[in-house]
């Protein structure tokens, strides 16, 4: 590991650990079988990440509009690849092996507030839920259920120039904070009475039942901390995306700081250190909660009107960049490998133009992230600004899990780690890294 982690390490050292983090919870998105070139990962591949992985979380399936079932979101794929994966089992018999539901693959247009709907639902109906669960997971040999619900999520920062800004603080006297689920409150309720009603059910079937917290879901609204963390076996934080070029596409931030960096009238909920404390502070028990973070980065597109220096919040951005080749279909997303062969690997490089190498900027006090930028060039053309956690920061991030006695990390997901060792020449360099600092 680099020499820049030792300071972090050594205030760490200085920290009483309530309990070793144990937990590496690896998401495994399945439809990375299906993906073209070196983006595509066959079993072989992923066999290596299990070596280091306590469970891998299969994502992802989806949820039935109306009758509420749990079903296939790629049945030609899944009808095989579930018992593939769960055979797994036999290699690695530690390893505790779920189905996720949700994330952000089960899009409905025609119902996109289903997750909703169902916790309206009634009881009646969510059995129908509950029993379509227990056969599938049982069918193809699964541990459990992962519940990634597609709840509402935080109105993005808007930008606002200084009288906008005066504006926004003499109307929020009036109109309070901006309310995305007016009744709130009835779905925390409502999610905890089905939670519980799923704990009692998988209890006799000897199943698990975990809750994934999607990025910039608001826990305040929907989680019931109290009563929900003895429901489940565990909580995944999914602490990153806070920004994105999709959610802020006229500026650029760091995507998942560990602190709130109280400069440019950011939000202070939009960092690890507030969603973890959310939890602790409504007497979740550490050890069930684990820190999600990101193999892959977010890019945007930079303009003239961006600046040279890169230091966020970055202004006058366009959106995302253009996407890596491995998930095309996603705008300004870009894997770990993929980022590691845009950055310079010399401090004379030329960093203008389309085919220009990114130049890294890493941050020193460890708090933050680290990020790369290419400047726009004077047609104000082939701009790039890219939020990340590399290997190096991902390892600090498992020692402030460590420090804060939690269970463990999450990776979303290993298909977006270096898995076949085109950066540096080592493979899954970022598991390997959380699970060196794990200890």
């Amino acid at each position: 590991m680099k020499l820049q982690l030792l300071p972090f390490l050594g205030l760490l050292s200085a920290l009483s650990y309530t309990s070793a983090a144990q937990n590496l919870i690896c998401y495994y998105d399945s439809a990375s079988y299906l993906r073209q070139g070196l983006a595509k990962m066959f079993k072989s591949d992923l066999e290596l990440a299990l070596e280091f992985c306590t469970h891998l979380v299969y994502g992802y399936a989806g949820m039935k509009a109306g009758t509420y079932e749990l079903f296939s979101l790629n049945v030609d794929l899944d009808m095989f690849h579930y018992k593939e994966i769960t055979s797994l089992h036999q290699k690695f018999p530690h390893l505790k092996i779920l189905l996720s539901v949700g994330g952000d693959h089960d899009v409905d247009d025609a119902h996109p507030n289903k997750y909703i709907e169902f916790l309206e639902a009634n009881r009646t109906v969510q059995q129908n839920f509950i029993d379509s669960s227990m056969i599938l997971l049982k069918r193809n040999g699964f541990d459990g259920l992962d519940l990634a619900f597609q709840f509402p999520k935080n109105k993005p920062r808007k930008v606002h120039g200084s009288i906008g800004s005066v504006w926004k603080k003499f109307k929020k006297l009036f109109t309070g904070d901006y309310i995305v689920d007016p009744q709130a409150e009835q779905h925390k309720t409502q999610f905890t009475d089905l939670v519980g009603n799923l704990k009692n059910a998988f209890r006799t079937a000897n199943l698990m039942l975990t809750l994934t917290v999607l990025p910039n879901v608001n826990s305040t609204w929907y989680f019931n901390v109290n009563k929900l963390h003895p429901q489940v076996d565990y909580i995944n934080l999914a602490a990153f995306d806070f920004n994105t070029p999709l959610r802020n596409p006229e500026e650029a931030d760091y995507t998942a700081p560990i602190f709130f960096l109280d400069e440019q009238n950011r939000l202070p909920h939009l960092n690890v250190e507030f969603q973890i404390n959310y939890w602790l502070q409504n007497h979740c028990p550490a050890n069930k909660l684990n820190l999600g973070i990101a193999s892959y980065g977010r890019g945007w597109k930079l303009t003239t009107d961006s600046g040279l220096s890169g230091l966020p919040v970055v202004p006058g951005t366009y959106g995302p960049a253009p996407g890596g080749l491995q998930i095309a279909s996603v705008e300004g997303l870009f894997s770990w490998p993929e980022i590691c062969a845009k950055l310079a690997k010399n401090s004379s490089a030329v960093y203008r133009g389309e085919n220009a190498p990114l130049r890294k900027v890493t941050d020193l006090t460890q708090k933050y992230g680290n990020y790369a930028l290419r400047p726009a060039n004077e047609e104000g053309e082939h701009g790039m600004w890219l939020s990340f956690d590399d290997p190096d920061f991902a390892g600090i991030k498992a020692a402030y899990a460590k420090g804060k006695g939690l269970g463990g990390m999450a990776i979303f997901d290993v298909t977006y780690d270096d898995f076949r060792g085109l950066c540096t020449g080592q493979k899954f360099p970022t598991i390997r890294s959380i699970k060196y600092f794990m200890g």
